[in-house]
């Protein structure tokens, strides 16, 4: 799995805040394996410089998986870590929700259901009892 790191010029975009993003990402990711060709990371400050606010700090990570649409989720906080440990539950959440949905063995074809709703041999109820 790639993962890359996008910057504005008002957050750390550094090589250590890479190999943070790098590690967290394949910590949390792992168990999906190979579905997920790469993840790219968004780092981005709000309000830039001029003013500071708790929730100035932006990151979307945006997964792309084998086969499926690209899966993004955003979150923000008050610094890089936080916003990026926040994007990072959401995106382990949405892309094993969006491989579930996919995975053949999580559903039932309509007519298995009916099937086993009522056993073969079953007569149905005579209406003028």
């Amino acid at each position: 799995m790639q993962i890359l790191l996008h910057s504005d010029p008002h957050t750390d975009g550094s090589d250590l805040m890479a190999v943070h993003i790098k590690t967290v990402v394949q910590d949390a990711m792992q168990r999906f394996g190979e579905r997920i060709t790469r993840v790219e990371a968004h780092l981005s400050d709000v309000n830039s410089q001029t003013r500071s606010s708790t929730d100035d700090i932006h990151c979307t990570l945006e997964a792309r998986l084998v086969g499926l649409e690209a899966v993004v989720v955003k979150d923000h906080a008050g610094n890089a870590h936080q916003a990026i440990e926040g994007a990072v539950r959401k995106l382990k959440r949405a892309v094993g929700t969006a491989l579930a949905k996919h995975d053949p063995r999580s559903r039932r074809a309509p007519s298995d259901a009916s099937a086993t709703d009522a056993p073969d041999d079953a007569v149905p109820a005579d209406p003028a009892r």
